[in-house]
């Protein structure tokens, strides 16, 4: 095991006015398991490939432990690499295909059968190790593809969307495995995923990627609650923020009917604008006649014991999108007119023009006759 340090590391391809990856700064712990996420073209599978070997690095270094590996040949860097494709040979068995690299490599049989079958009982192999392939389902050639990479012992396992070929319920059923597996041996893995919900549930960090450049890296609570920019309070968490622009006053921000008050440094430093950012889960859907933002709703997700509303609200003549989460037992229907507050503590504030995190804001119900003025207070 090892750790894994990118300092300043930047892939430039010919033609491509910014780099695909940006002086990329990222320290990984020995023994941690990773998640690189964004959306497609991030540069989060570039960054992988660079620290694999197989992209140049440009500018930067990259070290496993303390060893430089920047200009190392990727068969000598000690990592051990997992597809989506599974990249498995069609005419092998499985305790073949487990066992090739050892085999290349000089190891003897009696060992490599030793490891291979190790491996296998971790993973639930054992009955198939003689089957081919073509005989087995997407799971299953998933994990032979990471029995392949277990073998060779790594300090490094690298993971490119392993899971993107599977359906929705095998994928939930293996994502669990890989980060119990993982947290068994201990392996530093680094792991990419477009899908913010493998993030959320595997990773003991998340390093959030956007246009080549490292907006955030924390663990997921970290990122859920405090994220540092519009883009990651965006990006993470499912229905993503509710985001819109909203006017500041002398009092604070207008939020419909409702007032978030915020220290007079950040109206300050904001200007005249300010980005309110809620949860679904965090707005309180109420009668229309209560204070709020007027909100009608277009359409009920129900999922059981939850639902979500899908509405809209007009925010200085724009109509803006929202989502509020529900019970899924009881709760407006399309059309109806519902008012939206949020729940204390719950409000995320950002600047217009930069994107970055100002504070949260509290609500401080009002009474029945504040309506028109009510104001909630805001907590950094």
């Amino acid at each position: 095991m090892a750790t894994v340090t990118f300092s300043q590391a930047t892939r430039e391809y010919a033609g491509v006015q910014r780099p695909a990856v940006d002086s990329l700064d990222l320290e990984i712990a020995d023994g941690e398991f990773l998640v690189l996420v964004g959306p497609s073209g991030s540069g989060k599978s570039t960054s992988l490939r660079m620290l694999a070997g197989l992209e140049e690095v440009n500018a930067g270094r990259i070290f496993i432990g303390d060893r430089d590996v920047t200009d190392v040949p990727p068969k000598d860097r000690d990592i051990a690499m997992v597809f989506q494709n599974y990249a498995l040979y069609p005419h092998m068995t499985v305790a073949e295909n487990m066992g090739f690299a050892l085999k290349i490599a000089g190891m003897s049989k009696k060992e490599r059968a030793r490891r291979v079958y190790e491996a296998a009982e971790l993973l639930d192999l054992v009955p198939l190790l003689n089957r081919k392939p073509k005989a087995l389902s997407g799971g299953q050639r998933q994990r032979v593809a990471m029995g392949r990479a277990i073998v060779r012992s790594p300090q490094v396992f690298l993971m490119d969307e392993p899971l993107s070929n599977l359906d929705a319920k095998l994928r939930v059923q293996t994502r669990t495995q890989i980060a119990s597996l993982q947290r068994r041996l201990g392996v530093t893995t680094v792991y990419v995923t477009h899908d913010q919900v493998e993030a959320l549930t595997m990773g003991d960090r998340i390093a959030v990627i956007a246009d080549g450049k490292l907006q955030q890296v924390g663990t997921p609570h970290e990122l859920y609650e405090d994220p540092r920019n519009v883009f990651v309070a965006g990006f993470i968490g499912s229905p993503a923020m509710n985001l819109f622009t909203t006017d500041v006053t002398e009092r604070g921000v207008h939020f419909g009917t409702q007032t978030v008050e915020v220290d007079r440094e950040v109206r300050d430093a904001v200007g005249s604008r300010v980005t309110i950012g809620i949860r679904p889960e965090d707005i309180t859907v109420a009668s229309p006649s209560e204070p709020g933002l007027t909100m009608t709703v277009d359409l009920v997700e129900e999922l059981g014991a939850d639902g979500y509303l899908h509405g809209h609200a007009l925010i200085d003549g724009k109509r803006v999108n929202i989502t509020a989460r529900v019970d899924g037992r009881s709760h407006p229907e399309a059309g109806d007119t519902v008012s939206a507050t949020s729940k204390f503590g719950r409000i995320h504030l950002f600047d217009v023009d930069s994107g970055k995190r100002l504070n949260r804001g509290t609500w401080v119900k009002p009474s029945a006759n504040d309506r028109d003025d009510s104001v909630s207070t805001a907590a950094a």
